[in-house]
């Protein structure tokens, strides 16, 4: 399959755009025409329904958002819309990864980057909070239709302010509680999972990253488990099966091609993890994730 990766430098609507790391429009059918085949993007992309429905599907998940519900789907990451209700309102911003606070998040605010990209695919808002939010993204809109130099400066900061509010909001089920022994197990596996993704094709033992982390084995077991409810194998195993599924629906290589690609030592290497994974061979598993993906 032939996917698309989407540039948002490429996307200009008006002179302007030329200038400028964000783009906002309406969420109707002919701004979401390109999004209906699997593809990737450069950059952010928030879909935000006011009224109606939508169904956007990242990776291999599917999102129903409706009204009050925000999707942030990620650089890179595997995508595409579909069943638009003919009522569907919103908005669509798009922006750089600069934007993205990512000095904030990795520094002030590291505790909140805890599996972020899994939260924000999909966030469903109070009616109050999603109220607050909607005169922000008018304020964006209205300087993206005539931006000027300060103005600009004022849309990266609504952005923020926006991204922030997002990611305070999942998290408030869930306080951070601020004290050295948090910090540490959030600290510890936010630079396991930022290791596993440099890594998985050719370091696959809890050993290799433990030893990386300058902990145990069992102590890496205990963070991974507090913070993503699973062992460190299988949150590695899990990082290896995304890439398998990714590279089976979206790249012309062949099971032989993708098994070396990821460090196995053979077609039927592949063949039995993902047996033992998914209980499926990888042609099935190809052919079920096309079904996904072409219905």
């Amino acid at each position: 399959m032939d996917v698309k990766r989407l540039e948002i430098k490429k996307n200009i609507q008006k002179e302007a755009d030329r200038n400028l790391s964000f783009r906002v429009f309406n969420l109707d059918k002919e701004h979401l025409e390109s999004y209906l085949l699997p593809h990737k993007k450069d950059h952010f992309c928030i879909i935000g329904v006011e009224a109606g429905k939508i169904d956007v599907h990242i990776e291999d998940k599917l999102h129903l958002l409706k009204s009050g519900k925000i999707s942030i789907i990620f650089p890179d990451q595997f995508h595409f819309v579909s069943d638009l209700s003919d009522d569907l309102t919103g908005k669509i911003i798009l922006f750089e990864e600069i934007l993205f606070c990512s000095d904030i998040l990795k520094n002030e605010l590291s505790a909140y980057n805890v599996n972020l990209a899994a939260h924000l695919n999909a966030t469903a808002l109070s009616s109050t909070e999603f109220e607050k939010v909607l005169p922000l993204i008018k304020s964006i809109q209205d300087i993206y239709t005539a931006p000027s130099l300060v103005k600009k400066e004022q849309a990266r900061f609504y952005i923020k302010i926006f991204l922030l509010g997002l990611i305070e909001s999942i998290h408030g089920l869930h306080p951070v509680v601020h004290h050295d022994a948090q910090d540490s197990s959030q600290n510890a596996y936010i630079s396991f999972k930022k290791l596993l993704n440099q890594q998985y094709k050719s370091e696959r033992t809890v050993q290799y990253y433990a030893s990386k982390l300058s902990i145990t084995t069992k102590k890496l077991n205990e963070i991974t488990k507090k913070h993503c409810g699973e062992t460190a194998i299988n949150a590695i195993h899990n990082r290896i099966l995304t890439e398998i599924k990714r590279q089976l629906l979206f790249s012309d290589l062949s099971h032989k091609e993708i098994a070396f690609d990821l460090g196995f030592s053979s077609p039927s290497a592949l063949n039995k993890f993902v047996k033992s994974k998914l209980k499926e061979t990888p042609t099935e598993l190809q052919n079920e994730l096309a079904q996904i993906y072409t219905a």
